[in-house]
């Protein structure tokens, strides 16, 4: 009993953090228990050995492995225990640790080339007069990087077409989702398609 309640609370774990839908990783178990490979998702699910009433299981992820771990046979005839598993105190601190990730408001100290999922809130300082490019997606559009500040330092964000009337000198701005990437030697916060960028108050 004790075995099978681990492999539960292990797989809903899993099924959570690897965002896999608890039925198709419990799907997906049973039928590499009788085709030896089965995916799910971005999961490929491999079983190595059967020794018995139980068999070793590979979880990868591309070449990263995920996870390794035994299940009994019976298991895997019950009702899905992955389900009933996803209320645990394990499963319901790893959700906290994502949530505060998530919501952690970053200052522009703490900025770095690559960062992704950024939140931010800062003063835009500068807008400069845009420019007309020809964008590699075949169109015309205005870009400008306007100058942000908070009290940790300043960044450039790019900003593009409706993006650039949408703020003015003095508003105090919120930025979501945004991505940090280097151009010509040079940090910038750009918001991209899935960012959002709103005015928290007008100077």
């Amino acid at each position: 009993m004790r075995i099978k309640e681990q492999s539960a609370n292990y797989l809903a774990f899993l099924s959570i953090k690897y965002e896999v839908d608890p039925d198709q990783l419990f799907q997906a178990l049973i039928s590499a228990w009788k085709n030896r490979e089965s995916t799910c998702g971005n999961l490929l699910i491999t079983c190595r050995k059967k020794i018995r009433d139980r068999a070793i299981f590979l979880i990868t992820r591309g070449h990263k492995v995920v996870a390794q771990f035994p299940i009994l046979k019976n298991f895997l005839k019950e009702a899905n225990p992955i389900v009933r598993s996803r209320n645990t105190d394990l499963i319901r601190r790893h959700l906290a640790r994502k949530a505060n990730r998530r919501l952690r408001r970053l200052h522009v100290a703490d900025l770095r080339t690559g960062m992704k999922r950024i939140n931010l809130k800062a003063k835009v300082m500068e807008i400069p007069k845009p420019k007309c490019v020809f964008t590699r997606f075949g169109n015309y559009a205005a870009v400008t990087n306007a100058l942000i500040a908070d009290e940790t330092g300043d960044i450039k964000l790019c900003l593009w077409n409706d993006q650039i009337s949408s703020i003015s000198e003095g508003d105090v701005i919120q930025i979501e989702n945004a991505h940090i990437s280097k151009f010509r030697g040079e940090q910038q916060l750009r918001i991209g398609k899935t960012g959002r960028l709103s005015i928290l108050k007008n100077m």
